[in-house]
């Protein structure tokens, strides 16, 4: 893998305000909902604003979280539609069944089972049916989204940098698909 600014894995996202004194609702990306206050301090992606974290219960599926700073509801209401971050090292390692997380996958090489060079992963979007890969092409253009399932990525080899795809045909602008479903 490339070396780079230090990858960042998201916890959640603001949803909106909770009351009058500054809770937030979050919509948590974290396994255990309560999760997104388990890592230490916050921030928004491009990192210019950090908040020390608490949460403080659930509501449905979200987690009211009360954020350093914030401390009425319109300035809750103005973090609508933010993201919040943590570095990946402060995150345990990934368990034995998946063996990664998201964001240990941006940056790989997408090689195909012939050895063709598809691009870099850029994404792993979910859009609501399963995750995604959001790989770019080599020397640009547009990016392509490929389902990220066992049978079109057989392997995931993060010490080498790489996924191995198998991508369906027609996946790829040229036509091109995975070696099973060429004959």
């Amino acid at each position: 893998m490339a070396d780079g600014p230090q990858k960042k894995v998201c916890l959640g996202v603001v949803v909106g305000a909770h009351g009058v004194r500054g809770l937030v609702r979050v919509k948590p990306f974290t396994e255990a909902p309560e999760g997104v206050a388990a890592y230490g301090p916050v921030e928004t992606e491009d990192g210019s604003r950090h908040f020390a974290i608490a949460a403080k219960g659930m509501v449905k599926e979200l987690v009211l979280c009360q954020l350093d700073g914030i401390d009425d509801r319109d300035a809750a209401e103005a973090l609508r539609g933010t993201e919040l971050y943590v570095p990946r090292d402060r995150l345990p390692p990934a368990d034995e069944d998946e063996g990664w997380y998201h964001a240990d996958l941006v940056g790989l090489r997408a090689i195909g089972l012939d050895g063709r060079d598809y691009g870099t992963v850029v994404g792993v979007p979910n859009f609501g049916a399963g995750d995604l890969l959001e790989i770019a092409p080599p020397g640009g253009g547009t990016t392509v989204l490929m389902s990220f399932t066992e049978a079109n990525v057989p392997e995931v080899d993060l010490a080498g940098g790489r996924i191995v795809i198998d991508p369906p045909i027609g996946t790829f602008e040229d036509g091109d698909g995975g070696e099973a479903e060429r004959g």
